[in-house]
């Protein structure tokens, strides 16, 4: 299934990608922080066993992976960003026999059923090649009751100067980014999953250029 979905990519490639992620990303993640120290916020003291897909490089571990008794599986195609992954829990706190990467994808998540008490994801959805079925994946892993917690880049509003950039822009992207698609409408589909609620609210940030609005929230299973 991985390499089906996420053909195997040069390790230049891989590695290059990896290593612009863990340091271009700066500026974004500085204007974002607050909107994610928010929402990771609910996690305190309700979630032992979490699951982050497409970990990348490890930008949110310090927001809830600063405990001793919290269990992460970190899940990415890309094995590049495992290096990455492990230093940034290591540096939020978390003891290293509690974290796990695991070379995965979304759509073929490596657990077993209501296996997790909450789900991460942050701009993952736009590069899955399988939006529904890595939704389904979500729900299946978690508990019931479980919380799935996303931040998501989706397409601007038809008509707007910036959805016609994205849609001249997004096979480009696709091609640089690993995948990531700009005109994806990734609300509709967490909202359209079959959660038992879903509490969504949107943004658009200074530093995230074509790649905005953004939505973010969190679903229960």
């Amino acid at each position: 299934m991985l390499n089906r979905v996420h053909p195997p990519r040069p390790d230049w490639y891989e590695e290059l990608y990896a290593a612009v992620l863990d340091k271009g990303m700066e500026a974004y993640e500085a204007e974002i922080a607050g909107y994610k120290s928010q929402l990771f916020s609910n996690l305190s003291g309700k979630a032992k066993k979490v699951l982050e897909i497409g970990i990348g490089t490890g930008p949110n571990l310090k927001y809830y992976a600063n405990g001793t008794d919290i269990e992460v599986f970190g899940i990415d195609p890309n094995m590049k960003m495992e290096k990455y992954a492990k230093a940034a829990a290591v540096a939020s706190g978390l003891p290293p026999t509690n974290f796990k990467f695991i070379h995965a994808v979304g759509e073929a998540l490596p657990l077993s059923d209501a296996a997790v008490d909450a789900v991460v994801g942050t701009l993952v959805l736009c590069s899955v090649k399988d939006v529904d079925t890595a939704l389904k994946e979500v729900k299946r892993v978690l508990k019931p009751g479980g919380l799935y917690l996303f931040v998501e880049h989706v397409a601007a509003r038809d008509g707007t100067v910036l959805r016609f950039l994205q849609n001249v822009l997004d096979p480009l992207q696709q091609t640089v980014s690993d995948g990531c698609h700009l005109t994806r409408e990734t609300g509709k589909h967490i909202f359209e999953a079959g959660f038992s609620g879903v509490n969504i609210s949107s943004t658009l940030l200074r530093n995230a250029s074509v790649v905005s609005p953004h939505v973010y929230g969190i679903a229960c299973k």
